[in-house]
């Protein structure tokens, strides 16, 4: 490495961010990437290890002691060759991947862990600043054509990287813009929709098109989809030399108890797309809003978060958020877990714009105003014992409730698109595809395969940029007997 000594000799300095009381008035991102001199002196941080463990944390397997060392040597374009040569989109990443490569650092076992995330951040910010990102056509055209189902990060990832092998590719999405859950589930001030945009338009110019508006399944599912066409699975399979299934998990975890039917209970993603519409100018006949609002968000991960931020710039009264489990450690054993994905008390920008957090709590019902609506929520508490909870006696507790947000994960994609292709699921409702030998990717249906979301469930954007370029490897070989596409 460029300073063999830069991780005893620099602190780990975090990206600064606009102050909570200011940033709650507006929908913009709000963090600020490292300036050249703070980003190099973070790289130098990076300590030669050895064995990077970051490697393997990181599930698109970035070269990160590689881009570290370029960047401490300021040369940003070789730094944004190495980056990209792994990850299709780090601007996505960079600013909404929850960074496992740092809890896998070497340097993380005694210490701060180095800033890899603010330097994947900074890269590629300053790669589309020098106008260094552009599109990447393939040399020679195969002939072959293939259909991606999906525009979150999965499905562009697989068009991505097929359409630089050469093939034709068509991306179909059943909303009005492309981006998948990342423009209708991200809120703006997270990912400002701009960096899904400019992707969109290299990815145009490497010869991928763009369906939007259209639903691919059954035409009973499509009336509810809001798509305005329709195109059944079958047609893919005459018209397309392959197809990838690359949707979103978007069944959300329901619950399931006395009042849940009152007007007032959402699901998250109920709530969330339409400040995303609201913000990209669509007029709305009726909006869940949270203004002036008691809101209590159910569930304590990323989803639940979104919600607490979003509530607070609506100008949220209070916004109080439960979660199932117990408070975890504010910090974690290293030696013990490392360099896996620990389990400790995180707290994000929307918990720290103001949020009232509270652990291990079941919700019993929802209570009724007398008109339909919800007005309050009775709770219990819980206590643990062997991973197994049980109520404690005589905690149960009401709290007022305007708007109750459920956001506790989602359970599987959708059955209809699945069931509508005839592909054959495992026992949590994924399409059944293996990720090893001669049928990975495969689906149980000829020409057909599935990544992201669609196969392996609810997860990350970084696993499933993952998923697709590793689809789109397994496609590329389909359809021409080797590859030439990085695993």
């Amino acid at each position: 490495m460029g300073k063999i000594t830069g991780f005893l000799d620099h602190p780990r300095q975090h990206e600064t961010s606009e102050a909570p009381a200011q940033r709650k008035r507006h929908w913009h991102e709000f963090i600020n990437h490292l300036d050249d001199e703070a980003a190099r002196l973070q790289a130098a941080r990076c300590m030669d290890c050895g064995i990077p463990f970051c490697h393997n944390g990181c599930p698109v397997n970035n070269v990160i002691p590689d881009f570290n060392d370029l960047v401490y040597k300021q040369d940003w374009k070789r730094a944004l060759d190495v980056l990209q040569s792994t990850n299709n989109f780090p601007e996505f990443t960079g600013r909404i991947c929850p960074a496992p490569c740092e809890a896998a650092c070497t340097l993380n076992i005694s210490g701060d862990a180095v800033g890899i995330k603010s330097i994947e951040h900074k890269i590629i910010d300053k790669g589309w600043d020098e106008g260094w990102v552009t599109p990447q056509p393939a040399a020679r055209k195969t002939g072959k054509k293939v259909a991606v189902v999906g525009s979150g990060p999965a499905g562009l990832a697989a068009a991505q990287q097929l359409a630089r092998a050469g093939h034709d590719v068509t991306v179909f999405e059943k909303n009005d813009r492309a981006g998948g859950l990342l423009r209708y589930g991200i809120p703006d001030f997270k990912l400002e929709k701009g960096h899904i945009d400019r992707r969109l338009e290299q990815m145009r110019g490497e010869g991928v098109r763009f369906r939007t508006g259209v639903f691919v399944g059954s035409a009973g599912d499509a009336k509810t989809s809001g798509a305005a066409e329709a195109v059944t699975p079958a047609q893919l399979q005459q018209d397309f030399d392959a197809v990838v299934i690359a949707g979103g998990a978007e069944t959300p975890r329901d619950l399931p108890v006395p009042g849940r039917e009152l007007d007032g209970v959402h699901f998250a993603m109920d709530f969330l797309p339409q400040q995303n519409r609201v913000n990209a100018g669509d007029a709305l006949d009726q909006q869940i809003h949270a203004g002036a609002k008691h809101v209590v968000v159910i569930g304590g991960g990323d989803t639940g978060s979104d919600c607490v931020g979003t509530s607070n710039r609506h100008g949220a009264e209070a916004v109080t958020q439960f979660e199932l489990l117990p408070q975890p450690p504010e910090q974690e054993n290293k030696p013990l877990v490392w360099p896996y994905w620990p389990i400790r008390l995180r707290t994000s920008s929307s918990h720290e714009e103001g949020c009232q957090r509270d652990w291990s709590v079941a919700t019993k019902r929802f209570n009724d105003d007398g008109q339909g609506r919800v007005k309050s929520l009775t709770g219990v508490r819980l206590k643990w014992e062997n991973g197994k909870m049980a109520e404690v006696p005589g905690s149960e507790f009401e709290i007022r409730a305007d708007l109750v947000l459920l956001a506790m994960g989602f359970v599987s994609p959708v059955q209809g698109v699945l069931d509508a292709f005839g592909v054959d699921k495992d026992k949590r409702g994924n399409a059944k595809a293996t990720t090893d030998g001669e049928s990975c990717y495969r689906t149980s249906v000829n020409k057909v395969f599935a990544a992201g979301d669609m196969r392996r469930g609810q997860s990350l954007v970084v696993w499933a940029i993952r998923e697709g370029r590793q689809c789109a490897r397994a496609v590329d070989e389909f359809l021409m007997g080797a590859s030439t596409l990085p695993r």
